[in-house]
């Protein structure tokens, strides 16, 4: 087949799905800052504030699978538009919005439209990059994606600076019609006319047990991992996941590809993808609360001193195509979750005397780390994808990615909860007192100023410091052990340069990396 020629508006049309990504990104995060304003002024619970964060999530999760499934069936393009549309009307919602309940509603419609695009923006980009350029538009995309999760807090603190909680959805308003304006102009449309029919039974087994999975995970942490709802969540969701590829597996025309997981190409990039995001998880998870609570920074100052890891990502991001071509994926997926780990166990070493200058190298080295090996998994787990495939694939990847995010979130969260209840000095506070300083290093903080007790203050922060110590040495160790399982088993997958040109050679990817 002849090389065709690639299309001269493939740019702009990255652009446009960067621009997106960034959206979606810092949506994962922007709306922690807010909270503690809308809980004011909505009188919301604290039930109510963790579902305002936490339903987008959720939703998210459980639905970028089928999503990815159905960009396959009906057109790319098409469904890009539709859930650009679906997180635009949310996005209006939640800012007009004079009820928690409407909120969090609001952030549930979000979480639709944001599952549509996260597996679409990566499966439409073989139609518009040649394979020697693909590399580089995915390190592009997947850092756009990755560095609007810091970029959440710097953006809510100066919106509430300067205006009401409401701003924090409408600044969505403009960079989804932006968006859509994009799709219509500047993508080809894509399909498979040949994928399977979407099966509604697959797709309610695949959201609803994915989302009874994240919920469990979300929950365990406050309710208690032997708690009968979270048990029941955990085995709903086993039953809902197990008759899914009972049901994938008996079908001529399965709708979820499960043979994907067979190749040991997409499986181990994917695996690889996922445990980074598990780690990384854990990072911006106990940072936002060591800036804000123990160095006693506003959410403005919390967010930028998030910057260095922005700056550690930047690096990778050029450097990282460039390392997998020389040395291959296997290499610098490996040295990149060294780094990874060397910063979590430096990380470690904080007290409560570190000044910021300590925290700001580790979370360079972070961002360097996380780069090089992100990067390189996922445009391996992509390289093995058929064209036809690119949708389902690319869904079930952020989905696994995803996934592990919010185990990592529940994991360590329940981890640094425990430590720093089991290390608080509550002598001599009432009971209804000391439980309520137990519950957070923030709650700690107010219950000390409230019973002018600077010993409680300087005991949550040191508790807080042990809790983060722990939380960082898991990652570190999970992120070295990840490091050892990709050097040995993680496929060398071809580089970008020396990949074929034609489409049906990428077809036979998929084959080539089980071998």
């Amino acid at each position: 087949m002849a090389t065709v020629t690639p299309d001269p508006r493939r740019w702009w049309a990255l652009a446009a799905l960067v621009a997106s990504m960034l959206t979606l990104g810092f949506d994962m995060t922007i709306l922690n800052v807010a909270l503690p304003t809308m809980a004011a002024d909505l009188g919301a619970t604290t039930g109510q504030q963790q579902w305002m964060a936490d339903s987008y999530i959720v939703v998210f999760a459980a639905l970028m699978l089928p999503a990815g499934l159905l960009g396959d069936r009906f057109g790319r393009r098409r469904m890009l538009i539709t859930g650009l549309g679906i997180f635009l009307a949310g996005s209006l919602v939640g800012a007009l919005a004079a009820d928690v309940n409407w909120v969090i509603a609001a952030r549930a419609v979000m979480g639709v439209g944001a599952a549509l695009v996260t597996p679409l923006a990566l499966s439409v980009l073989p139609s518009l990059f040649s394979t020697d350029e693909r590399t580089k538009a995915v390190s592009i995309i997947s850092t756009a994606s990755a560095l609007g999760l810091p970029l959440g807090p710097i953006i809510g603190g100066w919106l509430l600076n300067h205006y009401w909680w409401g701003s924090v959805f409408l600044i969505n308003v403009p960079m989804a019609a932006i968006g859509i304006a994009a799709c219509v102009f500047l993508l080809p449309e894509t399909s498979d006319p040949a994928s399977p029919r979407v099966d509604a039974a697959s797709t309610a087994c695949t959201a609803l047990g994915l989302g009874a999975l994240v919920y469990a995970i979300i929950e365990a942490p406050d309710r208690g991992w032997g708690d009968p709802l979270v048990l029941a969540l955990f085995a709903a969701s086993a039953a809902l996941l197990t008759a899914l590829v009972l049901r994938e597996r008996r079908s001529t025309r399965p709708m979820l590809d499960m043979t994907l997981l067979g190749h040991r190409g997409f499986l181990l990039n994917t695996v690889a993808a996922t445990l980074v995001m598990f780690v990384l998880s854990g990072l911006l998870f106990v940072l936002p609360q060591y800036l804000q609570a123990v160095r006693g920074n506003d959410a403005l100052g919390t967010g930028i001193r998030l910057l260095p890891m922005i700056g550690g990502l930047t690096v990778a991001a050029k450097g990282a195509p460039a390392a997998a071509q020389r040395f291959g994926a296997r290499a610098t997926v490996s040295a990149g979750l060294v780094v990874l780990a060397f910063a979590a166990f430096l990380g470690s070493r904080t007290t409560v005397h570190s000044g910021y200058g300590f925290t700001a190298l580790w979370l360079s080295v972070t961002g360097v780390g996380f780069g090089f090996a992100l990067v390189p998994a996922m445009s391996g787990a992509l390289a093995t994808l058929p064209r036809d495939r690119a949708g389902s694939g690319s869904g079930l990847l952020m989905t696994l990615r995803q996934v592990g995010g919010a185990i990592g979130i529940a994991l360590l969260g329940s981890l640094l909860s425990s430590a720093f209840r089991d290390r608080l000095d509550v002598t001599g506070l009432p009971a209804g007192a000391a439980d309520t300083a137990g519950d957070s290093v923030v709650a700690a903080h107010i219950v000390a100023v409230r019973a002018h007790s600077p010993q409680l203050a300087a005991s949550a922060d040191g508790a807080y410091l042990h809790g983060m110590g722990l939380v960082l040495l898991v990652c570190g160790a999970a992120a070295l052990v990840s490091a050892l399982l990709a050097a040995a088993f993680l496929p060398n997958t071809p580089v970008a340069g020396k990949e074929p040109q034609d489409a049906p050679r990428m077809a036979g990817a998929v084959t080539d990396a089980g071998q």
